[in-house]
């Protein structure tokens, strides 16, 4: 019986599924840990050049 077991394949496609599914999902934690900072950097980075085009165009136009 434990032979019959040990030989059995069945659900093994699944297995590969879940550890393939499992190793890319680690690898965009890691390439997202690895990107991150220099996104968020840029997004501020935008952000206070919007600020600062926003600023002069009030000032050109005369609005408060």
């Amino acid at each position: 019986m434990f032979m019959n077991f040990i030989k059995d394949e069945t659900g093994a496609v699944t297995v590969d599924w879940v550890v393939l599914t499992a190793a890319v999902v680690g690898l965009g934690l890691i390439v997202l840990a690895a990107v991150r900072p220099a996104v968020s950097t840029l997004a501020t980075d935008i952000g206070t050049e919007i600020t600062a085009a926003g600023t002069k165009m009030k000032a050109a136009d005369g609005t408060p």
